[in-house]
């Protein structure tokens, strides 16, 4: 089918403005990674996947993996890692289900909701990663995660469930920045 000299070209791929905007998006994430391992199981991680994914949609795997790789860098490819690999993948899946156009209302609360669930959950998904690396059984792995659960994976939560209410702020002021950035 031919394109109509109206319509405009659609490209596949990234521009260079986006793959930079990707690149400081995911450094950011791992600098603010980084500082916040003072206050163990709390840091914006999961409220930056959230707030990029209402921004850029698909398009925020970019820096999510950006910051996957800087972690692995600056902390090492260890058997850890490898669970960064999907448990970021599977926030921003469950951020890619909330409707764009959802009344800003709704869409504080599923953010909210999103971010705190993948916190408490935290380390649940982490047990596929347990049972390969470590030889666990599905007992065992369930065992390692319940203890961990009241001292890694509450706060995780919180800390998530109170920086979500920094979502919509966020988006809004990604998305006019955004914009002053295609000018």
């Amino acid at each position: 089918m031919k394109r109509r000299c109206s319509e405009p070209r659609r490209r596949a791929g990234l521009t260079v403005r986006e793959i930079a905007v990707f690149a400081m998006l995911g450094g950011l994430m791992a600098v603010s990674d980084f500082i916040m391992n003072l206050v163990p199981n709390v840091h914006p991680v999961g409220v930056m996947i959230v707030t990029f994914t209402a921004v850029y949609r698909a398009k925020a795997l970019y820096p999510i993996y950006v910051y996957v790789f800087l972690i692995g860098l600056l902390e090492g490819f260890g058997g850890w890692w490898l669970a960064y690999l999907y448990v970021w993948a599977i926030l921003w899946g469950l951020a890619m289900l909330i409707p764009p156009k959802a009344p800003r209302w709704l869409a504080a609360v599923l953010y909210s909701f999103v971010c705190a669930l993948h916190g408490f959950a935290f380390g649940f998904l982490w047990i596929p990663t347990q049972m390969l690396l470590l030889n666990f059984t599905l007992e065992q792995a369930l065992v390692w995660w319940s203890f961990g659960f009241f001292t890694a994976d509450i706060p995780h939560g919180i800390g998530n469930l109170a920086g979500s209410l920094l979502i919509l702020p966020l988006s809004s002021l990604l998305r006019r920045l955004d914009t002053g950035l295609r000018r």
